[in-house]
């Protein structure tokens, strides 16, 4: 009988034991159902593949037609609206250009919480102001769903690889699923503390890469005027205290490096338009916060002059290109 009486115990507690973890990996369980994606651009098309070749079906939209159709080939699911989107998965991604396109997407008459599943998370990954993405989370509490911030860092290169830098910000009970995903399409994901944060620390970020651009423009264009060598004189730069990413892994003067957007007429990579509006994201959060910023102010004014002077659609790296021009070289 205490034998009996020891198996039916031991049988209880597997049970227990089989129904906590069930409980608690409920999310893991369903890590290979839909994961919608909305925004196929030069960053999303790479990390909405990443999740295809982890196995994760996408159901994907963009507002371009032509962006779609290199995914469905892949084997996404394609629709028409952020809307249908929802419909059908639990878990959305979106990666989009600017705050405006982040409101209409989530909240406009096609947007995501006209349709939106008590219980979805909800992933942004683009770089927009910090009260907006404080905005959409509590449009999305609303709505029964859980709003995260997830900007990126690395550029289209590290998108491909799988090797981009998340920043998020949100409720910490959903960090971990969250980074279920992000490590897809991530070689770094940090927590940052709540809605916006992840926003601050990439406005940080892309404020500094704006300037260190800026330097390493201006420091190889006059050493090559002093008659430098750019590939001696970014090597020199690379074993020195001056070393930035923008100098080692990043040059701006065509011919330097192989791989990068000044070795291809500064295409591809990330456009002086998307910098010129991120530095106007520092700008407003400086004055809001009464933070100086005198760096950061001026690069913004010279990528804001860039963008009238025909730069708008090249790399920011063609502040080099800009800065030879401007002295009539």
């Amino acid at each position: 009988m205490a034998a009996l009486f020891r198996g039916s115990r031991n049988l209880l507690l597997r049970w227990n034991k089989h129904v906590d973890l069930v409980y608690v990996s409920a999310r893991s369980m369903a890590s290979k159902t839909p994961v919608g994606f909305i925004g196929l651009g030069n960053m999303g098309s790479p990390m909405a593949k990443n999740l295809l070749k982890n196995g994760y079906p996408v159901i994907a939209t963009d507002v371009f037609p032509e962006s779609r159709k290199e995914l469905q080939e892949l084997g996404a699911q394609v629709v028409d609206s952020p809307a249908e989107v929802a419909e059908k998965a639990d878990r959305i991604i979106t990666m989009l250009p600017s705050s405006p396109n982040v409101i209409e997407v989530y909240t406009g008459p096609n947007g995501i919480l006209k349709k939106v599943k008590k219980g979805t998370l909800l992933i942004d990954s683009s770089t927009i102001d910090p009260a907006v993405s404080k905005e959409m989370a509590v449009a999305a509490e609303k709505m029964g769903a859980v709003f995260m911030d997830a900007p990126v860092s690395g550029g289209v290169g590290a998108a491909s690889m799988a090797k981009l830098t998340f920043m998020v910000g949100g409720v910490e009970e959903e960090y971990n699923a969250a980074q279920e995903l992000l490590t897809c399409m991530g070689a770094n994901v940090v927590y940052c503390g709540q809605v916006g944060t992840g926003q601050a620390a990439k406005i940080c970020n892309n404020m500094l890469l704006a300037i260190g651009m800026i330097g390493t423009a201006e420091t190889m264009n006059l050493g090559i005027r002093l008659g430098l060598d750019p590939k001696l004189l970014a090597k020199i730069l690379n074993m020195s205290s001056g070393r930035c990413w923008s100098s080692d892994t990043y040059n701006p003067v065509p011919g330097v490096m192989e791989g990068v957007p000044s070795a291809n007429n500064y295409q591809g990579g990330f456009g002086t338009t998307l910098m010129a509006k991120d530095l106007g994201l520092a700008q407003n959060t400086a004055t809001n916060t009464k933070t100086p910023i005198p760096l950061g102010s001026l690069a913004h004014q010279i990528y804001r002059v860039m963008c009238s002077r025909g730069y708008a659609n090249k790399d920011f790296s063609s502040v080099f290109q800009f800065l030879r021009e401007e002295e009539g070289q």
